[in-house]
């Protein structure tokens, strides 16, 4: 019995997350694996992933895992993280590429004259650390994802590009850069974030252990 399944389309440090997931969660069984058989065989996914989004695609395809992912995505706990967010959408303009389409909506690069509030000018990618917050806040939609993690907590990003939804109730947080993007989404038995859990410390860790524990609905 497979517990965790991390997808390996050899893109990303995918070791750390198999890592941090394995000190979350003592006892299950954690593979990295570019098998499409085993993703489908997983209890949970996660969907990682670094690097440019036309190239994360065509090793996908190239790979014979699309369909696996697309499957796995309709029905077993699914956490996406980077590129593992932004594939999961329509299109990027990052080279132009389109992505699963899995959720509505485009993959838009940060303008390259961004200025903080003193007219300063920001690095793009962005990267290192920043504020999440929860946008799932009012009474009813608080997400057991955000369990145990406080809104404003600190997380870790390196990213060019962020996700711009068509249907806006599916963010659950987002960050600021200088203004608003989406860190977060959640639709049912997908979550999926841009920053890495695995690199931000107690916040991220918790946002693991949660994906463990979780049992796929809102």
């Amino acid at each position: 019995m497979i517990d965790i399944a991390v997808v390996d389309y050899g893109m990303g440090n995918l070791r750390s997350v198999a890592k941090a997931l394995e000190h979350v969660a003592p006892g299950k069984t954690v593979i990295v694996t570019s098998e499409p058989a085993q993703i489908l065989d997983a209890e949970r996914v996660v969907f990682p992933g670094q690097g440019a989004m036309p190239d994360c695609m065509r090793e996908l395809e190239d790979k014979g895992l699309r369909e696996a992912i697309v499957t796995a995505a309709a029905d077993k706990p699914f956490l996406g993280i980077c590129i593992g967010l932004q594939l999961l959408f329509e299109h990027s303009e990052e080279g132009d590429a389109a992505g699963l389409g899995i959720l509505k909506g485009n993959v838009r690069r940060f303008a390259k004259d961004i200025q903080d509030e003193l007219g300063r000018k920001l690095k793009v990618p962005h990267m290192g650390w920043n504020q999440v917050y929860r946008d799932d806040t009012e009474p009813g939609r608080s997400h057991p994802m955000w369990e145990n993690i406080e809104n404003g907590d600190r997380f870790y990003y390196v990213h060019s590009y962020y996700v711009d939804p068509v249907e806006k109730d599916l963010i659950s947080g987002y960050s600021i850069y200088p203004s608003r993007f989406t860190s977060c989404i959640a639709r049912d038995n997908i979550f999926a974030v841009q920053f890495h859990p695995e690199k931000s410390q107690h916040a991220g860790l918790q946002l693991l252990s949660n994906f463990v524990h979780w049992n796929g609905r809102p």
